[in-house]
């Protein structure tokens, strides 16, 4: 099994554990507090990003054990934690805002977001939301290279 094919399957392992763990496991406490500016704020986060992890994982060895996947562990424990530290740094939201803010983003950052008195976008579609996910993929398809380094070539 060459690289490419650990590439593959890795990273589509990845995606599938990132959308079950940021969408289904995440609870609405979770999804509602991670931003808060306080210890319960950090705690809400730390328990999503430690459920969204295991969801990654249990997703990973599904496909490994399913596809004989040569894996290094201490590739996927490196490639988890910088994932896992990424995603917390941007779900703490105020974080990921500050850097819209920086490259000039900002406004596509609240693109969508209710306004005062005027909650007139009845979906979840909104620029953070977009610029949050695009982040997390960004850290996945990291967390995948570093994983397929132990891969034969």
């Amino acid at each position: 099994m060459n690289a490419a094919v650990v590439f593959a399957v890795v990273f589509i392992a990845l995606y599938v554990g990132h959308h079950l763990g940021d969408q289904w496991v995440q609870t609405h406490a979770q999804a509602c507090g991670k931003g808060e500016r306080s210890r319960a704020g950090q705690l809400h986060c730390l328990a999503h990003v430690a459920t969204l992890t295991a969801t990654k994982v249990i997703t990973l060895a599904v496909a490994a054990i399913a596809t004989h996947l040569p894996l290094s562990l201490w590739l996927v424990v490196v490639a988890l934690v910088v994932d896992a530290a990424s995603h917390y740094w941007a779900d703490r939201r105020y974080t990921l805002a500050a850097l819209a803010e920086r490259l000039g983003k900002a406004g596509y950052y609240r693109f969508g977001m209710p306004r005062e008195g005027r909650d007139d976008n009845p979906s979840t579609g909104t620029g953070a939301f977009h610029l949050d996910q695009s982040w997390h993929l960004l850290w996945l398809f990291v967390a995948t290279l570093l994983i397929t380094l132990g891969a034969p070539v």
